[in-house]
């Protein structure tokens, strides 16, 4: 029986670790129009926003964790925002790179993810993202929050366990491209609000505060991850 299940344990993990067949070119792009449409029409992205939220706020609680502070809880709203409490020094670099990973969080998942599909590697991403999920839904503190992560963690587990690989293929493309895409958008938002006077409390405030640098280069910094994570993620993907 134990040598049974180590074999058993040896292919699985060759099977998450090995690499899978891209899929053809045609399916890439058709997945890159369709995160497109859910990125740039109102309506289905602001159903959508809310797996950009996990993300933001699961970038503010990793770092957190790994600058040394203490995570309190992650709450998800309806209105697609977050909140991400953590304890620790209310100054210095832990709290800058805490309060500087929420923006910049979904594009560099997304261009993670584009490398290891430009590498092959279709099952572990699906399986990474799984793994990250299960921790965020641990530190969800709101029921809102925990459905949240739950539709999109079992979505994952579904695809993971019951889709043939050309799905799984294609859902994998769908998810970084939305990630590439969709943590571009918000950015911008930012800047809207902000330019009529709202998000007075956002990250890039609070980052001025910590560092007595203008909010706006901190924008610029939000600005320049994402473009720069779709261009450099965006030729992984299409092969370039």
């Amino acid at each position: 029986m134990v040598s049974t299940a180590s074999a058993s344990l040896a292919s699985l993990w060759d099977e998450v670790a090995g690499t899978q067949p891209d899929p053809d070119l045609w399916v890439v792009v058709a997945t890159l129009v369709a995160a497109l449409a859910v990125v740039v029409p109102q309506a289905p992205w602001r159903i959508a926003r809310n797996a950009i939220t996990i993300a933001h706020e699961g970038g503010h609680g990793l770092v957190a964790l790994l600058t040394g502070r203490t995570l309190t809880g992650i709450r998800l709203h309806s209105d697609t925002s977050g909140l991400t409490v953590s304890r620790g020094k209310p100054t210095g670099i832990g709290m800058i790179l805490t309060a500087a990973a929420g923006y910049t969080a979904p594009p560099l998942l997304g261009l993670g993810g584009a490398a290891l599909l430009g590498a092959g590697r279709i099952t572990l991403l699906l399986w990474l993202a799984t793994a990250l999920l299960l921790a965020v839904l641990v530190m969800i503190r709101n029921a809102y929050g925990a459905v949240s992560v739950l539709v999109t963690g079992g979505t994952f587990v579904l695809v993971s366990w019951l889709a043939g690989p050309q799905v799984q293929a294609a859902f994998a493309y769908a998810v970084v491209w939305f990630l590439l895409l969709g943590g571009v958008r918000p950015a911008f938002e930012l800047q809207a609000k902000r330019r009529h006077g709202g998000a007075g409390d956002s990250d890039a405030d609070q980052l001025s505060r910590l560092t007595h640098v203008p909010a706006g280069l901190w924008l610029f910094l939000f600005h320049a991850v994402s473009v720069c994570s779709l261009l450099g993620g965006g030729r992984w993907l299409l092969g370039l």
